[in-house]
């Protein structure tokens, strides 16, 4: 098992109800069956934990079926959830998985789960990215936003893509205090 799947089956175990519980989650962490994951998917009253393993190892072992519970998964409110998600979309290198996470990331009634979207549009480096960050991170500059976080992590994205259409956004990042520094170090990555 590797690292990533073991902190995922450390962390869902948590949820585990029973007896039969546990002997699912055994069988979706062992298994290489991708059409038995893939089951776990559309199959009815499934828990939570058991679609996001079966998604995660469809995810990582390239299978397409793991897009959409993954995007779904990947605007969940419990963070860890979102972080796997990202790491299992990462790797099924689906053309789709910008698309997905710029709507997320510039979706105002989601703001406060849009932390791990932002970050993933700033790791794939795709056409969206930079659009996204800059119309999300313009949107965190009115005064008394409470998602200085996610402005934060689109300032970061944003210096670490280079992007000279951000370097107005970064500018006006420079007045606010938590964004201050990292808008000055992004700045200083544009061309």
């Amino acid at each position: 098992m590797d690292a990533d799947l073991e902190d995922l089956a450390l962390r869902t175990r948590e949820e585990l109800s029973g007896p039969a519980d546990e002997e699912l989650h055994l069988r979706l962490t062992a298994t290489e069956d991708c059409d038995e994951l893939a089951a776990v998917l559309t199959e009815t009253q499934r828990p939570l934990w058991a679609r996001e393993i079966a998604a995660f190892r469809l995810g990582c072992a390239g299978d397409r079926r793991a897009f959409e519970p993954l995007v779904l998964l990947l605007n969940h409110r419990d963070p860890g959830r979102c972080v796997s998600a990202a790491h299992a979309l990462t790797r099924l290198g689906d053309p789709r998985t910008a698309r997905a996470a710029a709507a997320l990331a510039t979706n105002e009634l989601r703001v406060a789960y849009a932390l791990t979207p932002v970050r993933l549009l700033a790791a794939l480096r795709a056409p969206e990215s930079a659009p996204a960050l800059i119309t999300t991170l313009g949107r965190r500059l009115t005064p008394g936003d409470p998602h200085w976080r996610v402005a934060l992590a689109c300032v970061e994205g944003l210096g670490a893509l280079a992007d000279e259409r951000a370097r107005p956004v970064l500018e006006a990042s420079r007045t606010h205090p938590r964004l201050s520094a990292a808008a000055s170090a992004a700045l200083g990555r544009l061309p």
